[in-house]
């Protein structure tokens, strides 16, 4: 399996375990404690490894939501508590998913693969990426697990934005096409006009994010792409994640 083809198959995995934390009824409950409901917590908190900074900055690295829904959400959360102290919070409450469920596996191979490649990717221009990767790492590997699933998501997640951009490829246009159920969860209201052409870079772009992920997956040897792989296949079902 070469890394390009181990990033592909990451992939879906990855995507998944990296977002299962972020309306659990647990991460909810935290979230009212300190006065922020499911959605204002998922904005601050995501959002919150940024800083302190201005609606239009979460927006960009967000991508797909519409920023006028970010601005509502940033600016009201923001003055219920320090993003920052959010974000911390909020990735406390994905470790804590972790602990609760994985603590059966021996996550010991998987996370010195996921570290590894973590530690290869080169966060220039992924800005949410660069975010979490900065904040504290969890000691036990449960919650570790967890980081660096959420850490090896947002690289995914920048590097396709970047593509899009790369590609002429307008991230609206990109989200209805993927996810038409979602259009007015992230506050759109009229669909976009989606052309064929639209399609055929959304397809190039996918190819473009394959590209840039698989040097970081080349940090690993057959043995730890067995690990890496074989691990989020366990943890996905530990998680009783289905998609």
């Amino acid at each position: 399996m070469t890394p390009r083809e181990l990033a592909v198959r990451c992939s879906p995995l990855i995507a998944a375990i990296g977002s299962a934390s972020y309306f659990t009824p647990e991460t909810l409950a935290v979230g009212k404690e300190h006065g922020l409901g499911g959605y204002r917590f998922y904005f601050l908190g995501r959002g919150g490894v940024l800083g302190d900074v201005e609606p239009q900055v979460v927006a960009s690295a967000f991508g797909y939501f519409n920023p006028e829904l970010v601005d509502k959400m940033w600016t009201s959360s923001r003055e219920k508590m320090p993003p920052r102290d959010a974000a911390r919070l909020y990735l406390e409450c994905n470790a804590e998913l972790g602990r609760s469920k994985l603590g059966e596996l021996d996550l010991d191979g998987f996370c010195a693969a996921a570290g590894a490649v973590n530690d290869a990717i080169d966060p220039a221009g992924l800005a949410l990426y660069a975010g979490i990767e900065a904040e504290p790492q969890p000691q036990d590997a449960p919650g570790l697990t967890m980081h660096l699933v959420a850490c090896l998501r947002e690289a995914r997640g920048s590097a396709h934005l970047a593509a899009m951009i790369t590609h002429g490829l307008d991230p609206r246009v990109a989200h209805y096409i993927r996810r038409p159920d979602a259009w007015e969860m992230f506050g759109w209201t009229d669909p976009p006009d989606v052309a064929a052409r639209d399609h055929e870079l959304l397809a190039r772009v996918d190819e473009s994010t394959d590209d840039m992920m698989q040097r970081p997956f080349s940090a690993l040897d057959p043995s730890g792409a067995d690990a890496l792989l074989s691990g989020l296949g366990e943890i996905h079902a530990a998680l009783g994640l289905t998609s």
